[in-house]
């Protein structure tokens, strides 16, 4: 009901998470992720352990496995960073959060480091995952170019309804 006082948003940019390759959501080697079931993004392959926030915004969910953590943006968007495949079942050891649920977050800032090379030593896939949870808000996503990226580098701009 009163729409005509909301500031239409033309769009919010997404940075990088890592340093790394990165590549689209439908190259991930996960059906949950490249069937987009959770939602659209995009993925890296990690060149550095450090993991940044892609967007500003307040940590929502924070695994106590820490191989995930969801930031909600200030327009309800809902991001999930997911770190690595199926490395809940390391229970946290490969992975430093340097964050709380509930914490205010600025785009860049650093929110956790992850140990890929115990990740990929143990079998697993250390891609970091960047999933918008709730297309719903969504119109459009860009695509992705894949290519070497740095974290806090613009990937992906979003278009909201």
């Amino acid at each position: 009901m009163f729409n005509f006082f909301k500031k239409k948003n033309k769009g919010m940019e997404v940075d990088a998470v890592v340093d790394g390759d990165i590549m689209p959501i439908t190259d991930v080697k996960d059906d949950v992720f490249s069937t987009k079931m959770l939602g659209d993004g995009f993925a890296i392959k990690p060149t550095d352990n450090q993991i940044y926030a892609p967007v500003d915004g307040t940590i929502s969910t924070l695994f106590p496995t820490k191989h995930a953590i969801g930031i909600k943006t200030d327009n309800g968007l809902e991001i999930l960073i997911h770190l690595g495949l199926d490395t809940v079942e390391l229970k946290g050891a490969p992975f430093t959060v340097s964050v709380n649920q509930g914490d205010k977050v600025e785009k860049g800032q650093p929110l956790a480091t992850m140990d890929f090379q115990m990740i990929t030593d143990k079998g697993y896939d250390d891609s970091c995952i960047v999933v918008y949870t709730n297309m719903d808000l969504v119109k459009s996503v860009t695509p992705i170019e894949k290519g070497a990226v740095k974290h806090s580098q613009k990937v992906q701009t979003i278009e909201f309804n």
